[in-house]
């Protein structure tokens, strides 16, 4: 069930990403479009499934969706660059500033950033303004100094700190660089259908802690080729992660704990939430 539906999300927001980009020309265009391919499609899948589980019909619900993967590509091209990350491969193909340069990868990150909120307020998505307006503000959020950005940036100062990051500081990092934005898919099906997002925000919560678990695990174990990109820089670099603060098999445990969380949450939703089960399931079966 799961890989259906998530290959039919995929192909519907690569669709809609297309046709969006496609609005616009030169190389920053160009660009865009080579970052917003691929990837697992997960944070869309969350906003399609919740959004269906709250009556809100897939042409409004994929405005949203193509929000959400729009604004996580912004993230891993900013992430990529060598002031960041450093990384030279994603998704098993040159990092934007590799295949262009540092100044276009920057500008198709802003203009990718920017696309996310047009699509998320586009009167096609939802006919209440107010809806769209929420879904913004909550997206801003997600994505801000507050969310995201903020993960990044304690990420970035944990590099040059005196002491390794506890297991708290790390749980507080994360939350922020992975999970807001994945708590904000989930959420995004309710906040629409204007109902209470309780259930989808602990979903959410458990899901996006288990998915940077997950990656911390690869990091570890992973392949460099299955993965679509470097592998073992944690380590390298000594930063601190689940997988060195709790160890791999308590790490791996931990993970499994959440995801078990995650499809709790879900029990008022019976049968109809199974695929968001299993996708829970998958953020901790991956192998990139």
């Amino acid at each position: 069930m799961l890989d259906q539906v998530r290959n039919d999300v995929a192909a519907r927001v690569q669709a809609h990403l297309e046709a969006e980009i496609g609005r616009y020309g030169g190389v920053v265009a160009e660009a865009m479009a080579y970052a917003s391919r691929g990837g697992k499609r997960l944070r869309a899948l969350f906003v399609m499934e919740g959004a269906r589980l709250h009556g809100v019909a897939p042409d409004h619900a994929i405005w949203p969706a193509a929000a959400i993967e729009a604004l996580h590509a912004y993230s891993l091209v900013h992430d990529d660059l060598p002031c960041m990350d450093d990384d030279d491969e994603r998704r098993g193909m040159p990092t934007v500033h590799k295949q262009w340069d540092y100044a276009t990868a920057v500008l198709a990150g802003d203009a990718l950033q920017t696309l996310a909120f047009e699509l998320v307020t586009d009167g096609r998505g939802h006919p209440d303004g107010a809806v769209r307006a929420d879904l913004a503000l909550t997206l801003a959020r997600a994505a801000g100094a507050g969310g995201m950005v903020l993960g990044q940036a304690m990420d970035i100062a944990a590099e040059t700190a005196d002491s390794p990051l506890t297991l708290a500081q790390i749980t507080a990092l994360q939350a922020g660089k992975t999970g807001a934005l994945i708590t904000w898919s989930a959420c995004a099906g309710p906040l629409m259908a204007r109902d209470d997002t309780g259930a989808m925000k602990t979903y959410g919560d458990c899901v996006g802690l288990a998915f940077q678990i997950a990656d911390d695990v690869l990091d570890v174990e992973g392949d460099a080729d299955m993965v679509g990109k470097a592998v073992g820089k944690d380590a390298a670099a000594g930063k601190a992660t689940f997988v060195s603060l709790l160890g791999l098999d308590a790490a791996k445990r931990r993970a499994a704990d959440l995801v078990t969380e995650a499809c709790d949450a879900l029990s008022a939703y019976g049968g109809e939430a199974e695929t968001l089960r299993q996708a829970a399931r998958f953020v901790i079966a991956r192998d990139s």
